[in-house]
C-alpha cells in the first residue's frame, strides 16, 4: 500500500513553506482532473513544475511517454528520490525553471521529444513569470494544465472591457485556447490557503494567430498599454520608451487603424491591439 502524504511529511520531516507558496493537496481527485485535461498520450512528454511531494507526478508517469519534474526545494528532493529514482521514464531536476533555458534542460532530461506539455501545480507567487517562460521559449507545448490561484485564473479568461481584463487574459489569447476546467476550494489543501484555486487548461496555438507579426513586439505593446490601466492609450502609449516607437509612429498608427486614442486600454480587443502594432512596426 502506497504512504499518504501525510505519513511522508512525517517520515521526511517536510515542512511547507509559505515564501515558496506551499501546501499539501488533500484531494487526489484533482490531480486526475489535471492529468485527463492534459490529454497525454504514449508519445507526451511532460515537463512538471514545481513536483512537491510527487503526487501529480505519479499519475503523469503512467499515462506520459516521460516526465521532467522540477523542483526547487531541496528539502524535497530525498523525497522524489525515493520514490522516483528508480522508474525509468521519470527524470527529476532541482532548480528554478525561471533560471534554466527550457530547451537545454529537455536536451539534457528527455532528449528527442517531439510532443511536450506541460501539467503544473504552480506556486502562486511566479505563476506568471513562469507562463510567460514557457510562452516564450522556441518550443511549442501542445498543452499546459497548471493549478493557479482563482483570482489568477479568471484574469487569464477575462472578457474585454471587464476589471480582470489585461496583459494575462491578451497573452493567453494570443498564444492559447484558454478555459477553466474545474474549481478547486481552499479547503483541499493543508494549510489551508487564504484563496481559492482553479485548473485551467491552454490549449496552445501551433499556428501564430497573427504569422505576420513579431509575438515580441506586439506584447511589449500590451504592456506598454497597461501599465497604468486607467489612462488613455494616447497618453500611454505615446510617452513611453518600452516598444522602442516615437511618438509620431504611434498617432499616424491610430490613425491608420481608426483607433480611438482617447479609449482606455482594456476597451481593445486583441485584433485591435495587432492591428495597433502592425502599424506602429511599419513605421520604425
Amino acid at each position: 500500500m502506497e504512504q499518504s502524504l501525510y505519513d511522508i511529511c512525517h517520515q521526511y520531516d517536510i515542512r511547507f513553506k509559505k515564501s515558496l507558496g506551499q501546501n499539501l493537496l488533500l484531494d487526489d481527485n484533482i490531480n486526475r482532473i489535471m492529468v485527463d485535461a492534459a490529454e497525454l498520450t504514449p508519445e507526451t512528454d511532460v515537463i512538471e513544475v514545481g513536483a512537491g511531494l510527487g503526487a501529480l507526478t505519479s499519475r503523469l508517469y503512467k499515462q506520459a511517454r516521460r516526465v521532467l519534474a522540477v523542483e526547487i526545494d531541496r528539502a524535497f528532493m530525498p523525497v522524489l528520490e525515493d520514490r522516483f529514482g528508480e522508474i525509468e521514464n521519470i527524470h527529476l531536476f532541482r532548480g528554478d525553471i525561471l533560471n534554466h533555458s527550457l530547451p537545454k534542460l529537455l536536451d539534457e532530461y528527455i532528449p528527442g521529444a517531439t510532443k511536450l506539455a506541460m501539467v503544473s501545480n504552480l506556486p502562486y507567487y511566479i505563476t506568471t513569470p513562469i507562463l510567460f517562460h514557457f510562452w516564450g521559449a522556441p518550443i511549442f507545448f501542445s498543452h499546459m494544465v497548471v493549478m493557479v490561484q482563482e483570482e489568477v485564473g479568471e484574469r487569464m479568461v477575462a472578457a474585454v472591457d471587464s476589471a480582470d481584463y489585461g496583459v494575462l487574459a491578451l497573452a493567453a489569447r494570443l498564444h492559447s485556447e484558454v478555459d477553466i476546467v474545474h474549481r478547486v476550494p481552499r479547503t483541499c489543501f493543508k494549510p489551508e490557503p487564504k484563496v481559492d484555486s482553479c485548473i485551467v487548461r491552454l490549449r496552445n496555438r501551433q499556428t501564430p494567430l497573427f504569422p505576420d507579426l513579431d509575438i515580441k513586439f506586439l506584447t511589449r505593446v500590451i504592456r506598454a498599454a497597461f501599465a497604468q490601466r486607467r489612462k488613455t492609450l494616447r497618453n500611454t502609449l505615446t510617452r513611453t520608451g518600452e516598444f522602442g516607437a516615437p511618438k509620431e509612429a504611434v498617432l499616424e498608427a491610430f490613425e491608420a487603424t481608426g483607433i480611438d486614442p482617447g479609449r482606455r486600454p482594456q476597451t481593445l480587443t486583441l485584433e485591435e491591439f495587432a492591428s495597433m502594432a502592425r502599424e506602429i512596426r511599419a513605421r520604425i
